[in-house]
């Protein structure tokens, strides 16, 4: 009863945007999330990078809950997608260059893929960044959260067709920043294939 009394006032702090509590939820959860994730990411860099993202979401996002919010569930769902994400990410990129190159190439690009996957990631951050506020914010959802088209629809207010529109501008908007800059190197396009999905 007590946890549940410190949890919704920590849900409260958080959505006015109280450091204290939000530090509070992270020694609450981060263990467990990061134990959720690794059943899907092996690997330690990234799933500690996941962990990250996942709490960098839920304080871009905390002026959406209330008190009578579980948080713990939210955490567990953006985890869940997140870390497919990354593994739809790692699958087609894998695809992708077993495809194109030899196997004596491929051996030698495996050692630079954590450091092209960074770059490809922060490029793509850079890209939404710059998006007008709804286009954004309906990306975010959709990608970062896992939210439907219909729930975000419902959550915005605005019709299903509306959220379309929206992240198909996004996407398009984002493959424009992606390809005048680099517009030479394949494997950044390999992953707005993945990641640009309608």
């Amino acid at each position: 009863m007590e946890m549940e009394s410190s949890e919704k006032n920590d849900v409260s702090g958080l959505a006015i945007g109280d450091v204290t509590a939000f530090n509070r939820i992270y020694e609450r959860y981060h263990k467990r999330i990061h134990a959720n994730i690794l059943k899907f990411i092996r690997h330690d860099d990234a799933s500690f990078e996941i962990l990250q993202d996942v709490f960098l979401s839920l304080w871009q996002n905390r002026f959406k809950f209330e008190s009578s919010d579980t948080v713990g569930n939210w955490l567990f769902v953006v985890s869940y997608n997140k870390s497919l994400n990354k593994l739809r990410s790692e699958l087609k990129h894998s695809i992708d260059y077993v495809a194109e190159f030899s196997q004596e190439q491929s051996y030698y690009v495996d050692e630079e893929t954590d450091d092209v996957q960074e770059k490809q990631l922060a490029l793509i951050d850079d890209a939404i960044n710059i998006l007008p506020a709804r286009k954004k914010q309906v990306f975010v959802m959709c990608r970062y959260e896992g939210k439907s088209k219909d729930d975000v629809a419902a959550l915005l207010g605005i019709s299903p067709q509306s959220v379309s529109d929206y992240l198909k501008q996004a996407n398009k908007a984002i493959k424009s920043y992606v390809l005048q800059r680099y517009d030479a190197q394949v494997p950044y396009i390999l992953l707005l294939s993945v990641f640009l999905q309608s």
